[in-house]
């Protein structure tokens, strides 16, 4: 029993070795960023216009029980492909359903159900605050990979699938980085296969994806999903392309 206990003990200690990851602040918004977004009007975005609008300077998604969603559809940044990238941008939203940011995707124009559909990666907005389904969250829209990477975690996707490696913050941390009913601030970095989320300043999520599987490219959407009634707002949507 001794033996048993002290290797459960020297497992712990070995597991919060590689778990204890001090937080990561983001560095400093680059000078050369370039705003995508006027604040004014849609000028070099495309979407449904029974669905999104402009309000207090933001772009505003909103379904209703009689404007609804007819599938999953897409306010799609019309400005060229992204390959590798640095997206800041403040988003809040409603709790009945939930949002998300598109990137490095592709607009599918043949049998879908509205003329907005895009697929790749979705960085997910929802106004939740327990783990694990809160915003900040990798999902593969449409590619067949779900939930690709958990806000918290460190991962890689291998011949086997994903493997974690660290943990970034934990649930009480996300609780009380997160900011319910108000805005929040993401930065999404790009480089290659390796995928960074940050929320409010804080590194939540370390991604490198298969180099069989990674998306190198494509276009910058915003979701309005399909379903309960919703809203999501975002603005000051900023961008630098990295060489």
């Amino acid at each position: 029993m001794v033996r048993f206990l002290t290797l459960v003990a020297a497992s712990s200690f070995a597991w919060n070795a590689i778990s204890a990851v001090p937080p990561q602040a983001v560095a400093d918004e680059p000078a050369n960023s370039r705003s995508i977004f006027n604040g004014k009007d849609f000028t070099g975005w495309d979407g449904d216009p029974r669905l999104w609008s402009i309000k207090d300077g933001a772009i505003r998604g909103e379904t209703t029980a009689e404007n609804q969603a007819n599938g999953n559809t897409f306010l799609l940044w019309k400005g060229g492909v992204l390959k590798d990238f640095e997206l800041r941008l403040s988003f809040r939203c409603n709790a009945t359903n939930n949002s998300g940011i598109q990137y490095r995707s592709k607009h599918i124009t043949d049998k879908v159900r509205n003329k907005w559909v895009v697929r790749g990666y979705q960085h997910e907005i929802r106004n939740e605050n327990k783990l694990p389904s809160v915003s900040g969250f990798i999902y593969g829209e449409g590619i067949g990979r779900g939930r690709m990477c958990l806000v918290g975690e460190k991962a890689t996707w291998g011949e086997k699938g994903k493997q974690v490696t660290d943990t970034l913050i934990d649930a009480s941390g996300f609780e009380k980085l997160f900011k319910l009913d108000d805005w929040n601030d993401v930065v999404i970095i790009a480089k290659g296969t390796h995928i960074q989320h940050y929320m409010n300043g804080r590194l939540i999520l370390d991604f490198t994806d298969s180099p069989k599987l990674a998306l190198r490219e494509g276009i910058l959407a915003l979701q309005l999903h399909a379903g309960k009634p919703m809203w999501v707002e975002f603005k000051n949507i900023r961008i630098k392309d990295i060489k």
